[in-house]
């Protein structure tokens, strides 16, 4: 079990946690993007390729027998804040259908470019499976 860090005075933090205490194996995820495990994109809609990238790191989790719940923190690397903003409704129910409710400590960056050009979203993933589940 993880344990969110937020201090009581501050206002609820929506869709993220500002801080998470854990301790287990740690699992280190590279920077998941939005194709398919052949490496082939199947969308240039950013929302699904942001619920593609996040089937990528559950699928990452599984090999190690972790899932959603184990995530400790989520670094977003988009092309365009804009896009990213355009349709937030549409954005967190992908992540809710891939997640469900495990909001870990999270940061979103515009970056200029990323290194595929069709990638519009990177997601790199720290998780951590707790002593008790290894």
């Amino acid at each position: 079990m993880h344990e969110k860090l937020h201090p009581k005075n501050w206002k609820k933090a929506s869709g993220y946690s500002n801080g998470i205490a854990a301790e287990g194996r740690t699992l280190f995820l590279g920077g998941q993007i939005g194709w398919n495990g052949y490496q082939q994109f199947e969308s240039d809609d950013f929302v699904a390729q942001v619920e593609q990238t996040l089937e990528n790191i559950v699928a990452i989790l599984a090999e190690a027998g972790a899932g959603a719940e184990h995530l400790v923190r989520l670094t977003w690397f988009v092309t365009d804040k804009r896009e990213y903003m355009a349709d937030l409704a549409a954005l967190g129910a992908a992540y809710r259908r891939v997640l469900g409710k495990n909001f870990p400590a999270m940061s979103v960056v515009q970056v200029a470019a990323l290194m595929e050009d069709r990638a519009k979203v990177e997601i790199e993933a720290t998780a951590v499976l707790p002593n008790s589940a290894q």
